[in-house]
């Protein structure tokens, strides 16, 4: 099996002889038989930590999941620093987090919750940072202050909780560089090893936002001149 993987801009091409074997393990053979200085990033080895996620094909994977063919074109994700081989700075991306505001702020005396409550954003709450979405997203090819898909994802799952007590003010982070700039290309949605769908946040997003009094700000000239991101009254 031929394996091609890009380093530098430059793509090499490796021998490897394992069969019925994980993306991650082939690497791992690859470093240990062939070549020491090949650097790539794992953690759990279970599809849990998301810190192998890579590209294979154009299209985003989980090393330690991914059952590869010969032939196949390994890459490092993409719209992040690389910092060598298929390891990639994160720390932007993460950060954006912060901006979102994808934390809890919850009353002193929290609500009952029933199992219906709970599965309300189950799915959201599986999300493991693995970048997968992140890279796939085209949007920041044009703003790479975009938001970004998983950590508007994570807004999402606070502002759906029935005991977050700042709705408001997480909506409110999220209208500059945040859910009107998104596409809705749903490019995130088939690449995430979690099954979450980030293009269906960001609609739900929307939704409450428009509830709040916010608009779209492409429409806001059609509403008399409204402030862009301003709720709309």
């Amino acid at each position: 099996m031929i394996l091609n993987i890009m380093r530098s801009g430059e793509q090499v091409s490796y021998k490897v002889s394992t069969k019925e074997a994980t993306l991650l393990q082939l690497l791992s053979e690859i470093k240990t038989t062939q070549d020491a200085t090949l650097s790539f990033a794992s953690g759990c080895r279970s599809s849990v930590c998301g810190s192998c996620a890579m590209r294979v094909n154009g299209k985003e994977v989980l090393a330690c999941a991914y059952k590869p063919q010969s032939g196949d074109l390994v890459e490092p994700l993409r719209n992040v620093p690389v910092i060598r081989d298929l390891v990639v700075d994160m720390e932007k991306a993460l950060s954006f987090n912060k901006v979102a505001q994808s934390w809890a702020v919850s009353a002193a005396k929290l609500p009952a919750i029933t199992p219906e409550d709970a599965s309300v954003n189950e799915v959201q709450s599986d999300c493991i940072l693995c970048g997968a979405c992140y890279s796939a997203c085209p949007v920041y090819a044009v703003n790479p202050e975009f938001i970004g898909p998983f950590a508007l994802t994570r807004n999402w799952r606070y502002v759906s909780d029935k005991r977050e007590e700042d709705v408001a003010g997480k909506i409110a982070a999220v209208q500059s560089n945040g859910i009107w700039d998104c596409t809705l290309c749903g490019e995130c949605v088939p690449v995430c090893p979690q099954g979450i769908a980030p293009k269906s946040d960001i609609d739900m997003l929307r939704n409450k936002s428009n509830v709040l009094g916010y608009m779209d700000p492409k429409y806001a000239d059609f509403g008399g001149g409204l402030d862009f991101g301003a709720p709309v009254f």
